[in-house]
């Protein structure tokens, strides 16, 4: 006689089964009795750096649970968390069980890996990726987390890190229920949501359009100034954008902090490289920015001053043979 069913063995499938139901069910008993009623959303923020703590701060002051997982992460990462007052958890296996949306805000190079390892966890939630990759890095990704039951959600953040005086902008592009549920947890905050009526890959295109033009511009006034000052031109430099209406080459007190960021931005612009490629579009530009970023990939985090940076664009001296 065969067994009954609830005494066989819990193969992949069931396992998976019952963990979406669980899910489901976890989401339906926080409902709301009466529509337009409030109800607490429960946020996993991978991870807390600079951008994706103030983000999750702000879905946290609109009333969301915000889980984050310290396994791994660095002591400044702990303290931001804590300073922003996110939950911690054990290992992403729970932040996964116990999450009913997930934000991605990683470095663009870690964005497939941590999606792998969210979908190794059976997450059957909402997965927003919010990283700086291309559309068809993007797809991957949808791919991966809609493996293990999840719905994807493409997303894109352009501006400074929120707070009471900045207001980034969250683009989300994908299934429209999804998105919804997503822009709610931002009502009321300073992180405006702007829902795009295309698929997967829609705002992960219009992030990398304005950094192609927004990155490449922080460079090319970085390179400039590095030119000048070698022919002790740079005041006059200066003095000649000052003249005009707007341009980067009036804010040389940001180019430390293109070096500073240069380690996250320059694999941005490889995947602006490849967008551009992809479209039949010259990419060399992009290339080059990525390629004149990889000089100051041991400035993250620095503190040096301009001269000192733009001394860094030079080539490195040769060594005489030993």
């Amino acid at each position: 006689m065969d067994p009954h069913p609830s005494d066989r063995p819990a193969g992949p499938d069931r396992v998976r089964q019952r963990h979406h139901q669980r899910h489901r069910d976890h989401r339906l008993s926080r409902e709301p009795e009466h529509p337009g009623a409030c109800r607490m959303t429960t946020l996993g923020i991978l991870h807390p750096g600079s951008m994706g703590a103030a983000v999750a701060a702000q879905a946290r002051r609109c009333g969301a649970e915000v889980l984050w997982c310290p396994a791994d992460r660095s002591t400044s990462t702990k303290q931001r968390a804590e300073r922003y007052g996110l939950t911690p958890v054990h290992a992403l296996r729970e932040l996964a069980e116990r999450a009913d949306i997930i934000l991605s805000l990683c470095p663009p190079a870690a964005a497939e890996d941590v999606a792998r390892n969210v979908a190794s966890c059976s997450y059957a939630g909402i997965y927003v990726d919010g990283n700086a990759v291309s559309p068809a890095t993007m797809a991957n990704i949808s791919a991966i987390v809609q493996g293990s039951g999840a719905t994807a959600v493409d997303g894109s953040v352009i501006g400074s890190p929120p707070s009471d005086s900045k207001s980034p902008r969250l683009y989300l592009s994908g299934p429209a229920g999804a998105l919804r549920l997503v822009a709610q947890l931002f009502e009321g905050s300073t992180v405006q949501a702007r829902l795009l009526s295309g698929e997967i890959g829609q705002a992960s295109a219009l992030k990398l359009s304005y950094s192609s033009y927004q990155k490449t511009s922080r460079v090319l006034a970085a390179v400039s100034y590095a030119l000048a000052r070698d022919y002790g031109v740079a005041e006059e430099l200066l003095d000649i954008a000052q003249g005009r209406t707007t341009s980067y080459l009036t804010e040389t007190g940001y180019i430390p902090k293109v070096a500073a960021r240069s380690w996250r931005w320059s694999p941005e612009m490889e995947e602006v490289a490849a967008t551009l490629r992809d479209a039949g579009l010259p990419a060399e530009l992009a290339e080059a920015a990525a390629a004149v970023m990889s000089r100051w990939d041991d400035l993250r985090d620095s503190s040096l001053g301009t001269p000192e940076v733009l001394e860094r664009l030079h080539d490195a001296p040769e060594r005489e043979p030993d």
